[in-house]
Protein backbone atom coordinates (compact mmCIF):
# COMPACT_ATOMS: atom_id res chain seq x y z
CA UNK A 1 0.00 0.00 0.00
CA UNK A 2 1.14 3.11 -1.19
CA UNK A 3 0.78 6.43 1.48
CA UNK A 4 0.55 9.86 0.79
CA UNK A 5 2.82 12.11 2.03
CA UNK A 6 0.98 15.22 1.47
CA UNK A 7 -2.80 16.18 2.37
CA UNK A 8 -5.10 15.43 -0.23
CA UNK A 9 -6.30 17.88 -2.97
CA UNK A 10 -9.45 18.52 -4.05
CA UNK A 11 -9.24 15.98 -7.15
CA UNK A 12 -9.05 13.31 -5.55
CA UNK A 13 -12.45 13.85 -3.53
CA UNK A 14 -14.15 14.45 -6.69
CA UNK A 15 -12.99 11.12 -8.10
CA UNK A 16 -14.35 9.92 -4.64
CA UNK A 17 -17.74 11.48 -5.35
CA UNK A 18 -17.84 11.08 -9.55
CA UNK A 19 -19.21 7.74 -9.35
CA UNK A 20 -20.83 8.03 -5.59
CA UNK A 21 -23.25 9.97 -4.00
CA UNK A 22 -22.66 8.37 -0.88
CA UNK A 23 -18.81 7.00 -1.10
CA UNK A 24 -18.59 5.75 2.60
CA UNK A 25 -22.21 5.11 2.97
CA UNK A 26 -22.82 7.40 5.66
CA UNK A 27 -26.54 7.43 4.72
CA UNK A 28 -27.51 3.98 4.63
CA UNK A 29 -24.52 2.39 6.89
CA UNK A 30 -25.42 0.83 10.27
CA UNK A 31 -21.86 1.83 11.55
CA UNK A 32 -22.01 5.11 10.67
CA UNK A 33 -25.53 5.91 12.37
CA UNK A 34 -24.04 4.72 15.41
CA UNK A 35 -20.93 6.56 14.89
CA UNK A 36 -23.02 9.73 14.04
CA UNK A 37 -24.94 8.88 17.20
CA UNK A 38 -21.66 9.37 19.52
CA UNK A 39 -20.84 12.59 17.91
CA UNK A 40 -23.93 14.01 19.10
CA UNK A 41 -23.84 12.81 22.40
CA UNK A 42 -20.65 13.65 23.10
CA UNK A 43 -21.71 17.90 22.28
CA UNK A 44 -25.05 17.18 23.75
CA UNK A 45 -26.21 19.74 26.69
CA UNK A 46 -25.70 22.76 25.36
CA UNK A 47 -26.44 24.98 22.24
CA UNK A 48 -23.69 26.35 20.21
CA UNK A 49 -24.19 29.79 18.39
CA UNK A 50 -21.70 29.79 16.11
CA UNK A 51 -19.96 26.33 14.84
CA UNK A 52 -17.75 24.80 12.12
CA UNK A 53 -17.57 21.36 10.37
CA UNK A 54 -15.03 20.72 8.49
CA UNK A 55 -15.15 18.22 5.48
CA UNK A 56 -19.01 18.30 5.43
CA UNK A 57 -19.39 15.56 2.17
CA UNK A 58 -22.82 15.13 1.12
CA UNK A 59 -24.25 16.66 4.50
CA UNK A 60 -25.48 13.40 6.60
CA UNK A 61 -23.75 14.72 9.88
CA UNK A 62 -24.84 18.34 8.84
CA UNK A 63 -28.30 17.65 8.96
CA UNK A 64 -27.48 16.84 12.82
CA UNK A 65 -25.51 19.40 13.68
CA UNK A 66 -27.72 22.01 11.95
CA UNK A 67 -30.50 20.96 14.88
CA UNK A 68 -27.88 22.09 17.98
CA UNK A 69 -26.36 25.36 16.03
CA UNK A 70 -27.48 28.92 15.67
CA UNK A 71 -25.18 29.28 12.84
CA UNK A 72 -23.59 26.63 11.06
CA UNK A 73 -20.60 26.58 8.53
CA UNK A 74 -20.58 23.04 6.97
CA UNK A 75 -17.45 23.40 4.46
CA UNK A 76 -15.78 20.76 1.88
CA UNK A 77 -12.97 20.45 -0.40
CA UNK A 78 -15.11 18.86 -3.21
CA UNK A 79 -17.92 21.19 -5.33
CA UNK A 80 -19.89 18.04 -5.89
CA UNK A 81 -19.76 17.16 -2.01
CA UNK A 82 -21.27 20.87 -1.15
CA UNK A 83 -23.84 20.17 -4.09
CA UNK A 84 -25.12 16.66 -2.78
CA UNK A 85 -25.33 18.27 0.78
CA UNK A 86 -27.43 20.98 -0.30
CA UNK A 87 -29.72 19.01 -1.97
CA UNK A 88 -29.80 17.08 1.59
CA UNK A 89 -30.06 19.81 3.91
CA UNK A 90 -31.62 22.41 1.62
CA UNK A 91 -31.73 26.30 2.68
CA UNK A 92 -31.94 26.38 6.48
CA UNK A 93 -32.03 29.58 8.46
CA UNK A 94 -28.51 30.01 10.00
CA UNK A 95 -27.16 27.12 7.87
CA UNK A 96 -24.11 27.92 5.21
CA UNK A 97 -22.45 25.79 3.04
CA UNK A 98 -18.69 27.28 1.58
CA UNK A 99 -15.91 25.47 -0.85
CA UNK A 100 -13.30 25.87 1.17
CA UNK A 101 -9.73 23.81 1.20
CA UNK A 102 -9.17 23.85 5.05
CA UNK A 103 -6.31 24.18 6.94
CA UNK A 104 -4.87 26.23 3.57
CA UNK A 105 -8.03 28.71 3.55
CA UNK A 106 -10.23 29.10 6.80
CA UNK A 107 -12.59 30.81 7.88
CA UNK A 108 -11.82 34.55 9.59
CA UNK A 109 -14.76 33.72 12.50
CA UNK A 110 -13.92 32.42 15.45
CA UNK A 111 -16.12 29.19 16.49
CA UNK A 112 -17.80 27.26 19.87
CA UNK A 113 -17.73 24.15 18.22
CA UNK A 114 -15.10 23.04 15.36
CA UNK A 115 -15.94 19.55 14.37
CA UNK A 116 -13.62 17.47 12.38
CA UNK A 117 -15.37 13.94 11.70
CA UNK A 118 -13.09 12.02 9.33
CA UNK A 119 -10.65 14.60 7.79
CA UNK A 120 -7.23 15.14 9.80
CA UNK A 121 -5.54 12.40 8.42
CA UNK A 122 -6.34 13.71 5.05
CA UNK A 123 -3.75 16.10 5.61
CA UNK A 124 0.00 16.09 5.25
CA UNK A 125 2.30 17.46 8.22
CA UNK A 126 2.10 21.56 6.53
CA UNK A 127 -1.33 20.85 7.03
CA UNK A 128 -1.55 19.43 10.20
CA UNK A 129 0.42 22.43 11.66
CA UNK A 130 -1.49 25.05 9.62
CA UNK A 131 -4.94 23.43 11.34
CA UNK A 132 -3.27 23.85 14.68
CA UNK A 133 -2.60 27.49 14.35
CA UNK A 134 -6.23 28.13 13.09
CA UNK A 135 -7.50 26.17 15.78
CA UNK A 136 -5.37 28.45 18.64
CA UNK A 137 -7.16 31.96 16.73
CA UNK A 138 -10.24 30.39 15.63
CA UNK A 139 -11.83 28.20 18.92
CA UNK A 140 -13.29 31.18 21.56
CA UNK A 141 -12.54 30.70 25.20
CA UNK A 142 -14.76 27.89 26.19
CA UNK A 143 -14.99 26.56 22.92
CA UNK A 144 -14.63 22.82 21.51
CA UNK A 145 -12.93 20.88 19.17
CA UNK A 146 -14.73 17.38 18.50
CA UNK A 147 -12.67 14.83 16.45
CA UNK A 148 -13.50 11.56 15.04
CA UNK A 149 -11.48 9.16 13.08
CA UNK A 150 -11.35 5.99 11.23
CA UNK A 151 -8.59 3.95 13.28
CA UNK A 152 -8.39 1.02 10.84
CA UNK A 153 -5.42 0.77 8.17
CA UNK A 154 -5.70 3.42 5.24
CA UNK A 155 -3.40 5.06 2.58
CA UNK A 156 -4.04 8.16 3.90
CA UNK A 157 -0.93 10.92 5.10
CA UNK A 158 -1.46 9.76 8.48
CA UNK A 159 -3.23 7.29 10.68
CA UNK A 160 -6.33 8.59 13.01
CA UNK A 161 -3.62 7.99 15.89
CA UNK A 162 -1.13 9.96 14.00
CA UNK A 163 -3.24 12.84 12.76
CA UNK A 164 -5.09 13.65 16.58
CA UNK A 165 -2.12 13.64 18.28
CA UNK A 166 0.12 15.84 16.26
CA UNK A 167 -3.07 18.00 16.74
CA UNK A 168 -3.24 17.17 20.17
CA UNK A 169 0.73 18.03 20.97
CA UNK A 170 0.34 21.44 19.39
CA UNK A 171 -2.87 22.66 21.03
CA UNK A 172 -2.77 20.77 24.43
CA UNK A 173 -1.27 24.54 25.87
CA UNK A 174 -4.88 26.26 25.44
CA UNK A 175 -7.13 23.24 25.35
CA UNK A 176 -8.04 20.25 28.16
CA UNK A 177 -9.57 17.21 27.50
CA UNK A 178 -13.18 16.31 27.81
CA UNK A 179 -12.98 13.25 26.08
CA UNK A 180 -11.02 10.57 24.62
CA UNK A 181 -13.10 7.30 23.70
CA UNK A 182 -12.29 4.72 21.72
CA UNK A 183 -14.81 2.50 20.27
CA UNK A 184 -14.89 -0.05 17.02
CA UNK A 185 -13.02 1.07 14.58
CA UNK A 186 -12.97 5.12 15.43
CA UNK A 187 -11.43 7.38 18.18
CA UNK A 188 -13.62 10.03 19.50
CA UNK A 189 -11.64 13.35 20.72
CA UNK A 190 -13.31 15.92 22.48
CA UNK A 191 -11.19 19.47 23.55
CA UNK A 192 -11.92 22.29 25.31
CA UNK A 193 -10.65 25.98 25.08
CA UNK A 194 -9.65 27.10 28.29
Amino acid sequence: MTIASSSLDAAYFEGIFEGDDDPWDLATSEYESRKFDATMEAIAGRRYARALEVGCAQGVLTERLVTVCDELVSIDISPRALSLALKRVGDRPGLSLKRMAFPKEAPEETFDLVVLSEVAYYWGVVDLDRASEWLQRGVAAGGRILLVHYTGETDYPHSADEAVETLWADLKGCFEQERSDRHDRYRLDLWRRM
